[in-house]
């Protein structure tokens, strides 16, 4: 379902095929030949599935590239690629035109969209169409001899990494990577044809190529995309509106855009006025109540909740939920750690927030949780047929509910890393993967992820301690503070480095009676940063979510937040540590210095000389 005009207007999948094998056509009329890499630079569109699925059927390998790539990181993977033509959107064009000049071996350019001036080297999808339909007419067996010749361990895509430490990663996967994650996640949960979504995220994400388009091809469900926008901005702002008019019954959801659609609907439940508000909270903590963690709900005494919050569900959860069209069931989620507050809100008015687990070299469902088996908090339980363990530093198997690296082996593993044989053997060993990711199993059999393995705190003693739950809670539950890296390397103390909410903070200051501009507010507002902090120390309201020697004795207030822009934040919105930290190198010498334990110090003091 696609939106060009006013409404969505629909392409069956017996018309997907036909124009599925003509553009196949074209590009064979061009001399495309198996194993050859053709890159796809879009955003979501029928034309981006039925690009990929036409470079497929010849045999030829996709390479789908974000759009979200600057110019030179989009040489990079075209060159290590060796990519030979580029089919690429009219928004997206002029990123690839920039440095066009510097990539010699590029034979072609296929425009997805009309364009005025198109040099030798250029065509028009429209124009792969027409070289497709005459090519059929003289070779009409060569489409569906190319097709046929594709077995399940030829490479299907090349998908690169964000390339958080060095050089990205192009991580193979085969077409049998593709069939068989589709096949174990269709292992978990049920898509009637009947249902539909609006494929929100990006499309050159495996975890959108799998749970969106392949899963629901499989089931011939139906898919819908975005109404594109004449700037990105007013791409975002068609979302809500398609979502309406979609009426989709599974949306694929990252943390940030469940936390986006969250602050959308309390500021709509705020702006009714104050008694809406509270009833809303109310109706929310009653319903926590009665839900606990899912598995568990309406047990015992909760009973005794369930008519209360049956009203409630009617009442108010049930218009909230017109917001997405009425008829969504549950999100799927997936992306960096999900903390376990939005699930329960997700929860509670009607929509489930299915949390799931995987990554890209895996490619990339490896567990979730579903309707019919979930516990909050958890990462689901895995698709099968799969076969996992949780290993020691040294590869050493370790019991159920101990913590240690989540290690995989299945048929949806990665081929391997594109011309990089020493990451492959880093990676895959004797056919596991090492997802690198820090985990433990309980007894139920669900997954717990905790953070990245490799990027634990690790005190002075040699104890070690993931970050990215303290970090979440810090987070969550301070509305002062917008993004927080916690640093430990073998170090007397943890440190941390902090980017705080300044408008908030300076409205709550402001009410206090400080000017943050001055001395006194500077101090203030570092103050109310540093008690947010202590909240999670013996005494405080939040004391025991865990272990107080992790939180951060010395803190650096940031001006800069963290974003894909500056690098420091990845496409899949996870932190680059290692960037990070040697970006702010200086600073976090600085904050092993007995000056740099009280919060209030001259150089956090700067942060808000510039507001």
């Amino acid at each position: 379902m696609e939106k060009k005009t006013d409404s969505y207007e629909s392409t069956t999948y017996k018309e997907s095929l036909e124009l599925i094998t003509t553009y196949a056509a074209g590009l064979l009329s061009l001399g495309i030949k198996k194993g050859d890499r053709l890159a796809l630079l879009s955003e979501g569109r029928n034309d981006w599935v039925c690009g990929e699925l036409a470079v497929l059927y010849t045999g030829a390998i996709n390479v789908p590239l974000s759009i979200k790539l600057e110019a030179s990181e989009l040489k990079f993977r075209l060159q290590h690629s060796e990519t030979r033509m580029i089919i690429v959107s009219k928004s997206q064009a002029p990123k690839f035109e920039e440095i066009r000049e510097e990539l010699p071996d590029l034979e072609k350019v296929i425009y997805l969209d009309r364009k005025d001036q198109l040099s030798e080297k250029d065509l028009t999808w429209s124009q792969i169409y027409n070289l497709g339909v005459a090519f059929n007419k003289e070779n009409p067996e060569a489409v569906a001899l190319s097709k046929n010749s594709v077995v399940g361990d030829d490479y299907a895509n090349i998908t690169y990494t964000s390339g958080t430490t060095a050089d990205p990663k192009g991580i193979i996967l085969s077409h049998r990577n593709y069939t068989a994650n589709v096949e174990q996640a269709l292992s978990l949960m049920t898509i009637p044809d009947n249902f539909k979504t609006l494929l929100i995220l990006p499309l050159d994400h495996c975890f959108a190529h799998v749970a969106g388009i392949y899963s629901f091809i499989a089931n011939g469900a139906s898919m819908g995309f975005i109404q594109m926008g004449e700037s990105p901005l007013m791409t975002l702002k068609n979302i809500p509106i398609n979502i309406k008019e979609i009426k989709p019954n599974i949306l694929l959801s990252v943390p940030a855009l469940a936390k986006n659609f969250k602050k959308n609907i309390e500021k709509g439940i705020a702006d009714k006025g104050k008694f809406t508000e509270n009833f809303f909270n109310y109706a929310l903590k009653v319903t926590y109540k009665y839900n606990k963690e899912g598995f568990n709900k309406g047990k015992g005494l909760n009973a005794l909740r369930g008519p209360l919050v049956k009203l409630f569900n009617k009442i108010l959860f049930s218009k909230i939920r017109e917001v997405f069209g009425g008829n969504l069931q549950f999100f799927i989620g997936g992306g960096a750690l999900l903390d376990i507050e939005l699930q329960r809100f997700y929860y509670a008015i009607g929509i489930p927030m299915m949390q799931g687990y995987g990554l890209s070299e895996a490619t990339p469902v490896i567990s979730s949780n579903s309707l019919r088996k979930h516990k909050l908090g958890s990462s689901g339980y895995l698709v099968k047929p799969l076969d996992i363990k949780i290993c020691d530093d040294l590869g050493k198997e370790l019991p159920i509910g101990e913590k240690g690296e989540i290690v995989i082996r299945g048929e949806n593993v990665m081929k391997g890393y594109w011309r990089n044989d020493s990451a492959t053997a880093e990676t895959i060993k004797d056919g596991w993967l090492h997802t690198g990711d820090l985990g433990y199993l309980d007894k139920d059999g669900f997954l717990y992820v905790l953070g990245r393995f490799k990027s634990l705190l690790i005190s002075n003693d040699g104890e070690k301690y993931s970050p990215e739950s303290i970090e979440e809670m810090l987070v969550s539950k301070s509305p002062f503070i917008e993004q927080v890296m916690l640093h430990n390397n073998q170090d007397p103390y943890t440190i941390g480095l902090m980017v705080p909410n300044k408008e908030i903070l300076k409205k709550h200051i402001e009410e206090k009676g400080f000017n943050i501009s001055n001395e006194k507010g500077k101090e203030e507002a570092l103050s109310v940063l540093q008690q947010e902090i202590n909240h999670f120390k013996k005494g405080g309201k939040f004391h025991g979510e865990f272990p107080e020697r992790w939180l951060p004795a010395a803190v650096a207030v940031l001006d800069e937040p963290f974003t894909e822009q500056n690098k420091f934040i990845n496409s899949t919105m996870k932190m680059v540590r290692g960037k990070i930290t040697e970006h702010y190198r200086e600073r976090i010498e600085y904050l092993y210095t007995p000056e740099a334990k009280n919060i209030v110090n001259e150089i956090n003091k700067r942060t808000f000389e510039r507001n």
